[in-house]
């Protein structure tokens, strides 16, 4: 079935280097009345006034907004469990020590999903995943972490894979190794550069291989011993400086990471260092809403000339959404992102975290991920708060919503 999408307000972010940097964040390649016409899962053609192939489907977009779908890439979205109790707790002032003593926080989680089987996890996200599709969202990443055992990482990541078997859109899988421990922090970390890392490796030879550098995660040390290994096969991510500044950013630009996601405690000399490296820095907006209220300084980063991307941060201790229409108005009010490089960063950005090049924009021979706004001006996804601003989503060339 062939689709002609008419009368459009077009965001193509076509052409130019991938990720964009600096200024080109805010080149959205616009084109005012246009046409794109999809077939067979891609885009043939895009441009005005195109002819309608006999037996084609043809929309009329009325002047409204049509873009490349919303890649979502930094999300925990697979776990088990109930936190609406300790959520209420930490409301009434209840201190974190407190929680985790009780036996809440991440330690709760990680029980939770040890009791699940792996179609329980994956059945869990299936209605997160549909809402995500409907709100525009085509791609997603889902990150394990919540296992903290050899078996138990390897549950999670088949369970997301069962998911992206029964879901239109497109899940890619990370592999979460440095998130937390059990019992003593080095010899849990030499357990998964020994044991962990190599079953993964076996099992998912190109997945990439994340770690969580904070003062109740990893140190510095034990992620660069994980990504020194890590990095022969696979590639590395990090998440780094969220609440303070450890020193992870440089080591991680040395060992050519390709993401480095979180960013809020960062430094100005560390964003510069980021800013001149291949490294794509990952904001998550609604991660600082939900906690301390502190945000990246994007707008630094890209006047520096850097690389931007966007994501929810979506997970039962992170953020809880899936909007990223939400993340695009945080990122506009809060990190210093222009509505266009907000855009940008969601779209062509955040699919070059993910190395997907066949999406983010409205090319021929493009995967046919596309979302029809109900705005006929982009800036209304930064300028309005909650609300769904997305009337029609096509997946794989098919409208699924």
């Amino acid at each position: 079935m062939r689709l002609l999408i008419r009368n459009a307000r077009i965001l193509t972010l076509a052409g130019g280097t991938r990720p964009r940097r600096g200024a080109a964040l805010r080149e959205l390649g616009v084109i005012e009345h246009g046409d794109v016409l999809v077939g067979e899962g891609r885009i043939e053609a895009v441009g005005a006034k195109l002819d309608a192939p006999e037996g084609a489907e043809v929309v009329d977009a009325a002047g409204r907004v049509l873009m490349p779908g919303f890649v979502d890439c930094h999300t925990r979205a697979c776990w088990a469990g109930e936190r609406l109790g300790e959520w209420e707790q930490t409301l009434r002032g209840v201190p974190r020590r407190d929680i985790l003593q009780a036996g809440g926080g991440a330690p709760g989680i990680v029980r939770a999903v040890r009791a699940e089987t792996r179609k329980q996890l994956a059945a869990r996200l299936k209605p997160l995943l549909d809402t995500l599709l409907r709100e525009g969202t085509t791609t997603v990443e889902i990150k394990s972490g919540y296992g903290l055992s050899v078996a138990e990482e390897m549950k999670m990541l088949e369970a997301i894979g069962r998911a992206s078997n029964e879901w239109p859109g497109t899940i890619v899988p990370t592999a979460l190794l440095g998130a937390g421990f059990e019992g003593n922090l080095e010899e849990y970390a030499r357990m998964v550069v020994k044991e962990m890392l190599p079953e993964v490796a076996r099992v998912f030879p190109d997945i990439a291989v994340d770690a969580i550098c904070d003062r109740d995660a990893w140190p510095v040390d034990a992620c660069v011993r994980l990504f020194e290994k890590a990095r022969k096969y696979h590639p590395i991510r990090v998440q780094a400086d969220r609440f303070a500044s450890l020193g992870m950013i440089p080591e991680a630009i040395r060992l050519v990471a390709r993401s480095v996601d979180q960013l809020e405690a960062a430094s100005k000399a560390d964003l510069l260092q980021l800013a001149g490296s291949p490294a794509i820095g990952v904001i998550l907006p609604c991660t600082g809403f939900e906690s301390n209220q502190r945000y990246a300084r994007a707008g630094f980063l890209v006047d520096a000339g850097g690389a931007v991307a966007l994501a929810t941060g979506c997970g039962p201790e992170t953020a809880p959404t899936h909007s990223m229409p939400f993340a695009i108005a945080l990122a506009v009010r809060r990190c210093g992102l222009s509505p266009a490089e907000a855009i940008a960063a969601c779209t062509v950005n955040a699919a070059a975290v993910l190395d997907l090049r066949d999406r983010g924009t409205i090319e021929p021979g493009q995967r046919a991920d596309l979302i029809l706004l109900r705005h006929r001006d982009e800036r209304l996804l930064a300028w309005e708060i909650g609300g769904n601003p997305v009337d029609m989503v096509i997946c794989a060339g098919r409208k699924v919503t």
